[in-house]
């Protein structure tokens, strides 16, 4: 006679067949979770395209020099493990975040570079200012030579580097920042000032140094923030690679409405210009409309950081 089973075998069998279909899609699961581990663990790398062409570096990056560029290290939050200088000059204006990091020579002597143990070397696209070859430091860590228009542009800077880093969502971030800080400066601008005319001098011992509507944060008064350019700064053209001082004569020509004043303390072009009558009867002077500022520092240089400090001495001056 053939046995029925009953209700508790039938119970303990589904149990059981249950428990191996749990197992299996257990199974599945676990195979899924270990290949997205796998993915995600195998993006230790990032490839992109550099002036040596595409170069493959290391994510987990803890050591980074990239001499001048600090400033768009800093703005993404990165603080590299030396400093640009040349003896005892520093970018002074980002002392307050790296007043603990070593000074590195300009030109980056090998020895100094090995020194450091970095990660990654980050070089300007004209590798002739280096003292080693790109060999060279490719020896001591991978090495990314920015190509001329990252090098150039320090919002394209910023772009690269996050994606270097890793900081794609912190670099859009910082750039909207900083749009939107020049948006309200211009507002702010155009009701102050309207269409009158802004230049630039940075005074060095007895010369004086105008600024090219491009010259270092020129850029910022010029196409961010939209001030009108002066006949004799037009004139000029863009930047050359050597930065000619302008003759005290030459000045008397500088019909500009507000003009600011680069210079440290204590520099005797300062002196010079205040004993001027040529310098003294410039529009700008005659309305009282000349600003001096002591830590020019940013003024020289083209980054997130230094833009932002110039614009805030812009508003500071010009808008009351």
């Amino acid at each position: 006679m053939k046995r029925i089973p009953s209700r508790l075998t039938i119970f303990a069998l589904l149990v059981v067949l249950s428990m191996i279909i749990a197992a299996c899609g257990n199974s599945a699961d676990d195979k899924q979770t270990n290949e997205s581990k796998t993915e995600s663990e195998g993006n230790t790398e990032v490839t992109l395209d550099s002036k040596m062409g595409e170069v493959t570096l290391p994510a987990d990056i803890k050591n980074v020099i990239a001499p001048y560029h600090e400033d768009a290290l800093l703005a993404l939050g990165i603080t590299p493990v030396a400093k640009w200088s040349i003896g005892e000059s520093i970018q002074n204006y980002l002392e307050d975040e790296l007043k603990d990091v070593p000074r590195i020579e300009w030109n980056l002597p090998v020895e100094q570079v090995l020194e450091k143990s970095p990660d990654l070397i980050i070089l300007e696209s004209n590798l002739d200012s280096y003292e080693g070859s790109y060999e060279d430091y490719q020896k001591i860590a991978p090495t990314y030579v920015m190509p001329e228009e990252v090098t150039t542009d320090w919002k394209k800077q910023i772009e690269t580097f996050g994606k270097i880093f890793q900081k794609q969502d912190k670099a859009t971030d910082v750039l909207n920042q900083y749009k939107d800080k020049v948006q309200d400066a211009k507002a702010k601008l155009t009701d102050a000032i309207g269409d009158q005319t802004v230049a630039a001098i940075m005074v060095m011992g007895d010369k004086f140094y105008l600024f090219e509507k491009d010259r270092h944060v020129a850029d910022v008064l010029y196409s961010d923030l939209g001030l009108q350019v002066p006949a004799l700064v037009d004139s000029l053209g863009n930047a050359k690679a050597q930065w000619n001082p302008i003759s005290i004569e030459k000045l008397s020509e500088l019909k500009a409405d507000h003009v600011f004043l680069l210079a440290e303390e204590g520099e005797q072009g300062m002196e010079t210009l205040q004993n001027s009558q040529v310098w003294q009867n410039t529009p700008a002077a005659k309305n009282d409309h000349v600003y001096t500022l002591n830590d020019p520092s940013h003024w020289t240089n083209k980054g997130l950081i230094a833009s932002e400090k110039t614009i805030d001495d812009v508003l500071k001056e010009l808008v009351k």
